[in-house]
């Protein structure tokens, strides 16, 4: 049996395949992204934006509970056969989206996509966490999420622009085939398990700087990334809407919905590293009050230029915040039970999905779109508050990463 080590390095091919493996699973979540708005609108003609959104509130709720249990799954039966499980669910899903005879068939396959989602992007996070060790987690975090949004942003940009040349329904789904069959081989037939790197680590578990008040960060760290979610889900959901009230067709608000997920996703493989050197907290504080100003200035522009500035902003606080959070929950966990832990933050920050969208739908029914996205904003910029005055600072280093691996040979001897 080959000696289990744990490094980015030592571990390249698996670590570049589960890379491949997390593109196909946001390009599935891309395929939504920019235009189930409008096929609500134009293919079933739903007016309230409560009623509109609902898909993102049957997402999030489904892609919340299955988090919590991915994580608990990957503990007690491994990794790879709770991917394997997400993409098989996944295969049903583009062809819900292309011949749904009504709207609750489409929050069917939504429904389906969060459970997919759940377990595949989970699972994606947790085995990168467990191949790479504390050494380079904010790394592992950001490359892992910037294969997945820049596949979100591609995959947008590429429903827009099919839909604008053909229809909603059922051209920009055709891709959705190919992801899902994708994603599926490379799990089942090229990834390897990597329980066995956790209980490697976990063996030897060396804390060189003891978390202070574990509980009270990982709270903090649940809030900010429900707010996270909160903010994206009112901006899936609402963004489309004040897009097309503005006059762009549906080729422009593809554009728009790629440029941030895109952004996103390329600025994580940067701000990941970072939060390795300089630590996570200002990272997650600032990339939120970001956020909040470029969601805040969506409802004071009506021109495409400047709504690509605010997307582009959004994306710049994101990838300040995403990677960073989920390194911030492997600081704190032990490697026995990280899964759980990265399942229960996943739990809360994606539930903020489901707020997002019934509170701007809410919203904008009662006191219109603008007001909706102030609010977010608002909530969004308290968050980042809440943050700079009470996270404690932790972060795994290259110490505790040779602790590990030294003191687990000492042991071999």
């Amino acid at each position: 049996m080959p000696q289990v080590r744990l490094g980015l390095r030592e571990n390249l091919p698996q670590f570049a395949l589960l890379v491949v493996v997390n593109a196909f699973v946001g390009a599935m979540i891309g395929l939504e992204r920019a235009i189930l708005p409008a096929v609500a609108e134009q293919a079933f003609h739903l007016a309230a934006r409560t009623a509109i959104l609902s898909f993102i509130v049957v997402f999030g709720v489904t892609k919340a509970m299955v988090n919590y249990a991915a994580g608990r799954w990957s503990d007690r039966i491994g990794r790879k056969r709770v991917l394997v499980t997400g993409w098989l669910t996944a295969i049903p899903v583009p062809w819900l989206l292309m011949w749904a005879p009504s709207w609750p068939w489409i929050l069917w396959a939504n429904a389906l996509l969060g459970v997919s989602q759940g377990l595949t992007w989970s699972t994606t996070v947790i085995m990168k966490i467990d191949l790479v060790g504390p050494k380079q987690r904010g790394l592992a975090m950001g490359l892992n999420e910037c294969a997945g949004y820049v596949a979100v942003g591609l995959s947008a940009l590429a429903t827009g622009y099919l839909a604008s040349r053909y229809a909603v329904r059922p051209e920009p789904f055709y891709p959705g085939v190919i992801y899902a069959a994708a994603g599926l081989l490379l799990s089942a037939v090229f990834v390897r398990e990597t329980h066995g790197h956790a209980r490697h680590e976990a063996r030897a578990h060396v804390s060189v700087h003891p978390p202070t008040r574990p509980h009270r960060n990982l709270a903090i760290i649940n809030e900010t990334g429900f707010v996270n979610n909160l903010n994206d889900g009112m901006s899936w959901g609402l963004f489309p809407i004040v897009y097309a009230g503005a006059g762009l067709d549906l080729h422009s608000i593809g554009v728009l919905a790629a440029i941030y997920p895109a952004v996103w996703g390329i600025g994580q493989l940067a701000t990941g590293a970072l939060s390795d050197r300089i630590g996570r907290k200002w990272l997650i504080a600032s990339g939120m009050w970001i956020q909040a100003g470029s969601i805040a200035m969506v409802a004071m522009v009506r021109d495409f230029p400047s709504y690509a500035v605010c997307a582009v902003l959004l994306g710049v606080g994101t990838a300040m915040v995403y990677p960073t959070l989920l390194a911030a929950v492997g600081d704190v966990a032990h490697p026995s039970s990280r899964a759980s832990a990265i399942g229960r933050y996943r739990l809360w920050r994606d539930l903020g999905y489901a707020a997002g969208a019934l509170l701007a739908g809410a919203t904008a029914d009662v006191v219109g779109v603008g007001a909706a996205i102030v609010l977010v904003a608002v909530m969004t910029f308290g968050s980042g508050a809440i943050v700079a005055a009470r996270l404690h600072e932790r972060r795994g280093g290259e110490e505790d990463f040779r602790t590990v691996d030294e003191r687990v040979r000492a042991e071999a001897s």
